[in-house]
């Protein structure tokens, strides 16, 4: 590949990966819309650290009234649409060789689900509610791979060009 095809080649990359993500986290909304119990449970037994060691120094962490739970729920599916939506208009925009703007939204909607991920599921979720202790409620490898995604995505979006048509 020519170096005259390489900020085309870049936009394509990041538009493809900004796509991925964008039809992914869509996926995982909608699932948690039309199937809102399921990852309901989860989201319960994460927070009222139910099913972890029970350790006397950090149950006093865990959540147990069901309305801070189902509104934490609430925020994270909100989260996840919003996110979506942001990733949806920046692949729009990347097709559309709107370089500047795509790079923009997607790198907001991109960071939404690190911070997401990272933040809400592996540190908050995995570390403060110990979540890595249950055998059953445990959502560590998929949080990890979703950032691992997300993380790529944001890399080449940010390598690709932002002010010139390529």
């Amino acid at each position: 590949m020519s170096t005259s095809h390489a900020p085309r080649a870049l936009s394509l990359a990041a538009a493809l990966l900004t796509g991925t993500v964008a039809l992914y986290i869509a996926l995982v909304a909608l699932g948690n819309i039309t199937d809102f119990g399921t990852n309901q449970a989860f989201v319960q037994h994460v927070l009222a650290m139910d099913t972890t060691f029970k350790d006397d120094d950090l149950m006093w962490r865990a959540i147990t009234s069901r309305g801070l739970q189902n509104t934490a729920y609430v925020a994270i599916i909100v989260w996840e649409t919003v996110a979506a939506l942001v990733l949806v208009a920046g692949t729009a925009l990347w097709f559309r060789r709107d370089n500047g703007r795509a790079r923009r939204l997607s790198t907001y909607g991109l960071l939404m689900l690190v911070l997401l991920f990272g933040a809400g599921f592996i540190a908050i979720g995995g570390e403060w509610f110990s979540m890595w202790q249950s055998k059953t409620w445990n959502g560590l490898d998929a949080a990890t791979r979703v950032l691992v995604l997300t993380g790529i995505a944001l890399v080449v979006v940010q390598l690709s060009p932002s002010d010139q048509e390529g």
